[in-house]
């Protein structure tokens, strides 16, 4: 139990394990706390009253906890309260506490004291005693090689002292006395400030209660991303239960096109359906033909005036108010991507919070380009740089992130004062339909948004030509983009604008990992970039290059940890691999896969014959995989990663770079130079360095690519919404000679 993530589901565990049957006499259980987790103290309580119904004793190894860095950066970054005692004073008295309520609870209670802090252990030999407790008790444990003087003197007292000496390969060994190296030579260590910096007596000695507290200091942001929920907590695992039993029992009700404001019905539907359960249907949604695109295009056409002249100030406030009534039903919108796009419930939920940044930055950047743009002043005359609205906006949006790319494509366009026509997916139409009513229950007014999901076949080429559209957002596959480019580019009679199309195509990314690169870290970032969600992202990773001294351990690893992902439907938490989208999608990895059989070395196929519904396709993973093959240079969108191998950085680099797409890369490396090299050298969109290449955050990461994965622009960043605006320059001429009357 090393982290916090894992605290929850490894108590409960420990805690029906001590009540089973084939446990409840055993004499052996014990468990590890941690008293620099802000919650241990009741973990403790919980944990001792079912002990106490078990009538045995249980081994409490009681720690103050190693990875206090870890925990409060992985909190910072994810918006979560520190689980974690922010200043070493306060775990020091939670210590105490936890080893007090402990000592109660003795003999159905073995206590285990790790540490080297002479205030703690020695406070733990006084409260034993004030309990009038024998000297073993107690047990003390300390490190081989760390504070030998304090094990003599523990001995001394007759205490019993267990010494934790590593053992077995070098390598393992060696990574646990580095890491207990840092953790007692940091700043803040007892060893370190009573042996090097020799701090007094005193101050070593003080009581940590009574240690003053100076507030933290907030550090400013000038934007709050929304936190993601933390499914390791209990709470949070049954409200989402709850959501997803409240989600299917709407499964099977209508939703109409918008146009103009009215409801409109056509007689057509298009049936949306469970990707793990076909069987199902989430939601039928009227599908519009040329005619009802038609009447969208005039009534945004027609709102457009009136839009374009609303106060900016007015225009971001309903985009936050958006935001705020998506935030009160999240639970809901993600279950209901768990069930129309067999998104996990992490991936759903980050796609809510995702959809939540996009209104509220792009609210933000609107009023901050509203705001005067001064140019190089002259004596007599004014000049202003000011932005207006293209016009008419057609949002294309896809399927795999049906909230938060359709509604960061359709915020940028409103909050810019363009009037939209808004086409989801046809795998998820409800997910339109429903951001489209919270988006409308802010205020949007009727023309200003229309939602129009219909046959790509019947009414994309005709929005796309049509004369009155200025502007055209699109994500989704490169053969459909390039064909939007090409038709978008051609000037219709009666049009008289060049229209602007934005563009996010895809990729086939690549992540280099380099000799020395931590293969702990390197193996899980490729399996979370490669495999998660299926690898129905445009940023997933498709192509690991290995250097070649690395390759055979990396390769052994990288299959044992594709092999342990499990597989199933996405309403089951437990499940790391979901259905892919459709039969079509499906049908399309399988191909690649026996093509992959014929090209290069099958190393892993996860099976999938046991889940008999469902468009399940399994990981997979290919080495000795040639520059040339298909399933290295052609986006898949599945499940499938290719292995490669590099000589050294030249080579690894041609490799990557050897692609038609530049969105996403990745590189695992502890070398500087490499580092630097490769910040320069490889050319994506988006570098990602020691981590994993998926899960660009609103904001942190502005994402897009070019080549043929884009158009250059960076949804969530600074200068995307100069896209969806004209910019115009107004120059006065103030030396007036006279006024002339005002007139009615």
């Amino acid at each position: 139990m090393e982290h916090s993530a894992l605290k929850e589901i490894t108590l409960r565990v420990v805690r029906e394990l001590m009540l089973e049957d084939a446990y409840r006499d055993w004499p052996h259980l014990g468990v590890v706390l941690q008293a620099y987790l802000r919650d241990t103290e009741q973990d403790a309580r919980d944990l001792l009253a079912v002990a106490s119904e078990r009538g045995m004793p249980i081994t409490v190894r009681l720690v103050k906890g190693a990875y206090w860095d870890y925990e409060t950066i992985l909190a910072r970054q994810r918006g979560w309260p520190s689980p974690v005692y922010t200043r070493k004073h306060e775990t020091d008295a939670a210590f105490e506490r936890m080893t007090a309520l402990l000592l109660d609870h003795v003999p159905i209670v073995r206590l285990a004291i790790a540490s080297h802090n002479i205030r703690s252990i020695a406070a733990a030999i006084v409260l034993a005693e004030e309990r009038g407790l024998p000297p073993d008790s107690i047990e003390f444990q300390m490190l081989y090689g760390m504070g030998d003087q304090l094990k003599h003197a523990v001995k001394a007292q007759h205490r019993r002292l267990r010494i934790y000496t590593p053992c077995g390969e070098l390598l393992p060994g060696m990574a646990y006395l580095v890491r207990r190296l840092l953790e007692n030579t940091a700043n803040t260590s007892f060893l370190r400030q009573g042996f090097t910096e020799k701090v007094a007596p005193a101050e070593l000695l003080a009581n940590p209660v009574e240690i003053p507290t100076e507030p933290a200091t907030a550090i400013p942001v000038s934007f709050q991303n929304l936190p993601e929920r933390n499914f390791a907590l209990a709470a949070e695992q049954q409200e989402m239960h709850e959501a997803l039993a409240r989600v299917r029992s709407r499964f099977g009700q209508s939703y109409p096109l918008i146009i103009g404001g009215k409801a409109v019905e056509t007689g057509r539907a298009i049936v949306s359906v469970n990707p793990a359960r076909p069987s199902e249907v989430i939601g039928r949604v009227a599908a519009a033909g040329q005619a009802e695109a038609q009447g969208a295009v005039e009534a945004a056409t027609a709102a457009l005036p009136g839009w374009r002249a609303r106060p900016v100030s007015e225009r971001a406030a309903m985009l936050r108010g958006a935001a705020d009534t998506i935030i009160s039903a999240r639970d809901d919108l993600a279950a209901l991507q768990v069930y129309e796009v067999g998104k996990g419930w992490r991936e759903a939920d980050a796609d809510v919070c995702e959809t939540v940044d996009y209104l509220r930055y792009y609210a933000d950047e609107m009023e901050r380009l509203d705001a005067l743009h001064p140019l190089v002043p002259l004596p007599g005359e004014t000049n202003s740089y000011v932005y207006t609205p293209k016009g008419v906006a057609l949002v294309l949006a896809p399927w795999n992130f049906p909230m938060a790319i359709l509604t960061g494509m359709t915020a940028a366009a409103l909050v810019t004062g363009n009037t939209v026509i808004l086409k989801p997916a046809p795998q998820a139409p409800v997910c339109g339909a429903v951001v489209v009513a919270h988006l409308r229950r802010a205020g949007i007014p009727d023309g200003v948004l229309n939602f129009l999901p219909g046959p790509v076949e019947e009414i994309g080429d005709f929005l796309v030509g049509h004369p009155d559209i200025h502007l055209i957002a699109f994500t989704g596959s490169r053969q459909v983009g390039c064909h939007i480019a090409q038709l978008a580019a051609e000037v219709a009679p009666g049009q008289r604008h060049l229209k602007k199309v934005i563009a996010e195509m895809g990729g086939k990314n690549a992540i280099i990992v380099d000799s020395d690169a931590d293969l702990d870290e390197a193996v899980l970032g490729t399996v979370q970039s490669a495999f998660g969600y299926g690898g129905q992202k445009c940023s997933a990773c498709s192509r690991v290059i290995v250097f070649d001294s690395l390759c055979e351990r990396f390769v052994e690893r990288l299959v044992a940890a594709a092999g342990s992902l499990r597989i199933g439907p996405p309403e089951e938490p437990g499940f790391a691999l979901g259905p892919l989208i459709d039969e079509r999608a499906k049908v399309k990895a399988l191909h690649y896969i026996e093509l992959g059989k014929r090209e290069a070395t099958l190393a892993h196929q996860a099976e999938v014959a046991h889940l008999e519904e469902g468009y399940y396709v399994g990981s997979v993973i290919f080495t000795d995989v040639p520059q040339t093959a298909a399933i290295a240079r052609e986006e898949i969108f599945g499940p499938v990663l290719s292995v490669m191998r590099a000589r050294n950085l030249d080579e690894a680099l041609a490799l990557a770079n050897d692609a038609d797409y530049a969105l996403t890369g990745g590189l695992y490396s502890r070398h500087p130079g490499h580092i630097a090299r490769v910040r320069q050298d490889f050319a994506v969109g988006n570098l990602y360095i020691n981590r994993k290449i998926t899960g660009a955050v609103v904001a942190r990461q502005p994402f897009g690519g070019f080549r043929l994965s884009g158009t250059g622009t960076k949804a969530g960043g600074p200068d995307y919404l100069l896209h969806f605006m004209d910019p115009r320059v107004v120059t006065e001429q103030t030396l007036r000679r006279g006024f002339a009357p005002e007139t009615a």
